[in-house]
């Protein structure tokens, strides 16, 4: 039955994206799916946000469609198998003129926005790196909080080996998945990315000194997994062009793990391993130091970098610093954002009694805000309206320096994976201060990001014209047609 609802959903979907002809490429990430077009005019965005299971659309350098987590794993191979049947049982037809033009138009728009961005396309590329392993960072992250109950209850004692060996696994490897990554993502040899990266947690790098040092094993982390990849692909695209092709076989692999393994032990896994160090140095300094005003910040911005999809840049900073001390302090901070989104959309809740779409729409995605999943609140309620974004976005910034104060005065803790946030974070939370006082400043730390976002949205988040525009109920047709009936007359 559930394969079917997720069948149903893509089928719903592919009509509406210009059908199996107009798609060129398919992937998701934690809650999206993401698809290239050839002719982003065959889109219609309004009946794709009217489908009851699509929490929103959002378009970059491909279109992405908000199915949420879970539910995009499994509605993306079905997508993925009705494209492929489109394209099979189609008739190859001649293409016309306009349709030439078309598609000419689309790829020039397309290019012209990848070049306006280099940065932002750079950083969606590092995100598109670590984005495959967080799956894995939260099994073994909850494995290791699991761990660490039981160790400290003195509960199971012989089960505690073996789930540490499950927990940290995956953490002391994550190097190798790194560097295929990396190595994929910039037209490599996967396999070659990983076997430079593998050099970095070979425990015989410590027989090797650099720099008057001694190598440690893991030196240098996901930052020097990644550079030596990099590096990795560059070589190998170097040898592709120089090598004859009779030899190529052989000799480009030998060469790009020779020349990238020796820049990597004599070189790269020293500078990552600095600057790694650096990383982990700098945010528990801004916290210590200046905590309240570093929550403050992070947990206010942050709810603009996760509708601009760049939050998941952060991605190798947080994996740095689960690997220097086992979490990362800046997680729990960035989960405010969240909060405040909560609470916002609890505020437009009760300042729009007669609009019923809306608050139907609240009441479906409030579960998942709890649960950390913003996306459908920001697509669905506080970003069409415009103003309740912005008082999101301050509650955010309350939760993020109350956060921030305790870490600032002492009281230190973060999350052991990366991935979930709200009340799914309770259980990854560890820090060194016992569970229940880390549990307890979480906590909150929601609860101020909760009121402050109700609060500052119900007193602030609407003009006069506003209410007078969207307290009203909407037509029965719109209502029957669509979740977010209040969605364009906000926008106006």
């Amino acid at each position: 039955m559930p394969t079917d609802k997720n069948r149903a959903t893509a089928a719903a979907i592919l009509p509406l994206v210009g059908g199996p002809d107009n798609i060129t490429s398919i992937a998701h990430c934690m809650t999206r799916l993401r698809i290239a077009l050839r002719d982003r005019s065959l889109v219609d965005d309004e009946a794709l946000k009217a489908l009851p299971a699509v929490m929103g659309v959002v378009e970059d350098d491909t279109y992405q469609i908000v199915l949420g987590p879970g539910t995009v794993a499994r509605v993306t191979p079905e997508f993925e198998a009705l494209v492929e049947e489109g394209r099979s049982a189609s008739t190859p037809h001649a293409v016309t003129a306009e349709e030439l033009q078309a598609q000419g138009a689309a790829l020039k728009e397309a290019q012209k926005a990848r070049n306006a961005t280099p940065f932002k396309l750079f950083l969606r590329r590092i995100a598109n790196i670590f984005v495959p392993l967080i799956p894995a960072l939260i099994g073994c992250g909850v494995i290791a909080g699991l761990n660490g109950v039981l160790t400290n209850l003195g509960w199971l004692p012989a089960l505690v080996p073996a789930l540490s060996a499950m927990a940290s696994g995956f953490m002391s490897l994550i190097a190798v998945f790194v560097g295929y990554n990396t190595a994929k993502e910039f037209g490599g040899t996967a396999v070659l990315g990983g076997a430079v990266a593998a050099i970095i947690v070979f425990p015989g790098v410590a027989k090797i000194t650099a720099f008057g040092l001694e190598l440690k094993p893991g030196q240098g982390g996901v930052l020097g997994a990644l550079a030596a990849a990099l590096l990795a692909v560059y070589v190998e695209k170097w040898c592709r062009r120089w090598v004859p092709e009779a030899l190529d076989v052989l000799v480009t692999p030998t060469l790009t793990v020779l020349i990238s393994g020796l820049v990597t032990l004599f070189g790269l896994m020293f500078i990552a391993g600095e600057a790694s160090a650096a990383i982990g140095t700098f945010a528990n300094w801004l916290l210590a130091t200046g905590g309240a005003f570093a929550g403050l910040v992070l947990g206010g911005l942050f709810l603009p970098l996760v509708m601009l999809g760049l939050h998941q840049a952060l991605i190798p900073i947080h994996t740095t610093l689960i690997e220097q001390s086992g979490y990362t302090v800046l997680l729990p901070i960035l989960a405010m954002a969240g909060a405040g989104q909560v609470g916002a959309a609890i505020a437009v809740y009760y300042r729009l009694p007669r609009n019923g779409s809306l608050r139907s729409t609240i009441k479906s995605a409030l579960p998942a805000g709890f649960l950390g999943v913003g996306e459908p609140l920001i697509y669905g309620v506080s970003l069409p309206l415009g103003r309740p974004f912005i008082t999101a976005c301050v509650g955010g910034a309350a939760g993020g320096a109350f956060v921030g104060l305790f870490n600032q005065l002492g009281t230190a803790f973060g999350s052991t994976a990366i991935g979930p946030s709200g009340w799914a974070l309770f259980p990854l939370l560890d820090g060194k201060s016992g569970m229940g006082l880390t549990i307890a400043i979480y906590a909150g730390g929601l609860a101020v990001g909760y009121l402050v976002g109700f609060a500052a949205t119900y007193f602030f988040g609407f003009t006069k014209e506003m209410l007078a525009e969207l307290n009203t109920d909407p037509e029965p047709t719109a209502a029957a047609a669509s979740t977010e009936p209040a969605k364009e007359p906000a926008l106006a």
